[in-house]
C-alpha cells in the first residue's frame, strides 16, 4: 500500500511539472495579435477572460479590438476629404483608422479617410471628387467609396472598372446621405461645402442593398499587426513629405503618447468639431512614379508598388511596397521580400513621387 501512494505522488509530481512546463511554452502559438495593456494611445476593449476574441472580431485596418459589436465582420468605408488650403479646416476625419493623401491637379493634395467602424462614421466635411488610383486603393480594403464629383475620364473608368460599391454625390444626391453645411454656405465656395451624413450610412446602405459583409479573400488584416514596439533603429521624430512645391506634410513625434502629429503645409492639421490635431501610430511614405499625363493637367501615378519609409514609435526603416492589381492590398516587405511587423493603431498612408521625403536633422 505504501509503494501504491509512493507511485501516486510520483505521478502527480510530473503532471504538476508537464503542466508547469507546458504553460511556459505557450506564448507566440498563435497568430492573433496581442492586446497591449500600455498602449494607451489609441482606446482598446479587454478581451474577455472566458474566451478569446475571434479573428472576424479586430479592427483589420488597425489590428485593434474596438469596433462595435455591428460592425465586427464589416466592409469599411472610404470618404473623399478636400485638401486645398481654401477648404480648411475639415472636420470629421480625426478618428478615421487609415488616411490617404496623393498629389492631384495644381500641386494640391486630396486625401481619403478609411473607417472601419461603419457605424460610428461623423459628419464629415468637406468631401471632394474622385481621382483615378483613390478607387484603386479602396478597392484593395473591399471599402465601399464615397466622394462628391468625378473626373470624367480616368476617374469614371477606374470606378467602372473595380467594380467598386461607391456613391457619387455630385450624381445622386441623396439628401440621407449627403448635404451641404449651411455654416459654409456663403463663406466658402460651393465645390468646399459638401459633407456626408456618417451616422445615416448604415440605413443608406440598407437601403441600397449594399453588401456589408466583408469578400473571403480580404476578410484578414491589412498588414502583420503586432504589439506596438520601435520598427528599426533609425531614430526619427520629424519626417516632411513635400507633394510639391506649394504643399506638404510634416510628422513630428511626440514620445510621451507614441504618435506623429501632422501638419499641413506648416500649420497644425485640425479636425475642427473634435478640436484635435490629426496624429497617426504609423506613418508609411510610398514612394512611386509620379507626374502629369501627357503633360497635361491630371496626375499620373505607378500605384504597384515602389520604395519607401515605415516610421512608427520614434524610429523609421525602409521598405518596398507593392500592389501588383486594384483588387490587393498594399503589402509593405523588407529588402527580402518578408512582411516587415506593423505597430497597431491607426496610420497615414503618404503616395509620393520618388526622392520627396525629407527627414530634418538627416
Amino acid at each position: 500500500m505504501k509503494e501504491k501512494k509512493t507511485v501516486l505522488r510520483l505521478l502527480a509530481l510530473l503532471c504538476a511539472l508537464c503542466l508547469l512546463f507546458g504553460l511556459a511554452g505557450c506564448g507566440g502559438g498563435t497568430d492573433e495579435p496581442e492586446l497591449s495593456e500600455s498602449d494607451t494611445t489609441v482606446p482598446t476593449t479587454a478581451a474577455p477572460t472566458t474566451a478569446a476574441p475571434k479573428k472576424t472580431d479586430y479592427n483589420r485596418l488597425t489590428g485593434l479590438d474596438n469596433l462595435s459589436k455591428a460592425a465586427k465582420g464589416k466592409r469599411p468605408v472610404a470618404i473623399m476629404i478636400n485638401n486645398i488650403r481654401k477648404s480648411l479646416p475639415q472636420y470629421g476625419i480625426a478618428n478615421a483608422d487609415l488616411m490617404f493623401e496623393c498629389l492631384v491637379e495644381g500641386g494640391i493634395t486630396r486625401m481619403m479617410a478609411v473607417f472601419a467602424d461603419y457605424t460610428k462614421i461623423p459628419e464629415v466635411c468637406s468631401v471632394r471628387s474622385c481621382r483615378y488610383y483613390f478607387p484603386y486603393f479602396a478597392q484593395g480594403l473591399d471599402a465601399v467609396y464615397i466622394c462628391f464629383g468625378c473626373n470624367p475620364t480616368f476617374g469614371q473608368k477606374a470606378l467602372n472598372k473595380t467594380g467598386i460599391d461607391y456613391f457619387d454625390g455630385s450624381k445622386n444626391y441623396d439628401t440621407t446621405l449627403f448635404g451641404r453645411d449651411p455654416a459654409r454656405l456663403g463663406k466658402y465656395a460651393k465645390e468646399h461645402t459638401a459633407f456626408v451624413k456618417g451616422p445615416n450610412i448604415p440605413d443608406v446602405f440598407k437601403s441600397y442593398k449594399i453588401r456589408t459583409d466583408y469578400k473571403k479573400d480580404k476578410d484578414d488584416y491589412i498588414f502583420d499587426f503586432r504589439k506596438p514596439k520601435e520598427v528599426g533603429k533609425t531614430a526619427c521624430t520629424d519626417v516632411r513629405v513635400n507633394f510639391s512645391d506649394s504643399y506638404y506634410s510634416t510628422f513630428k513625434y511626440d514620445k510621451d503618447k507614441k504618435v506623429y502629429y501632422k501638419t499641413h503645409t506648416g500649420n497644425p492639421h485640425m479636425d475642427s468639431r473634435a478640436n484635435e490635431q490629426l496624429h497617426y501610430t504609423n506613418v508609411f511614405i510610398l514612394e512611386t512614379e509620379v507626374g502629369l499625363y501627357k503633360n497635361g493637367p491630371l496626375v499620373q501615378m505607378d500605384w504597384q508598388g515602389g520604395t519607401g519609409y515605415y516610421i512608427s514609435y520614434g524610429t523609421m526603416r525602409k521598405i518596398k511596397w507593392s500592389k501588383p492589381t486594384f483588387n490587393d492590398t498594399i503589402r509593405v516587405t523588407d529588402g527580402k521580400g518578408n512582411d516587415i511587423p506593423v505597430n497597431r493603431g491607426n496610420s497615414y498612408i503618404a503616395v509620393t513621387d520618388n526622392n520627396t521625403t525629407v527627414f530634418p536633422g538627416k
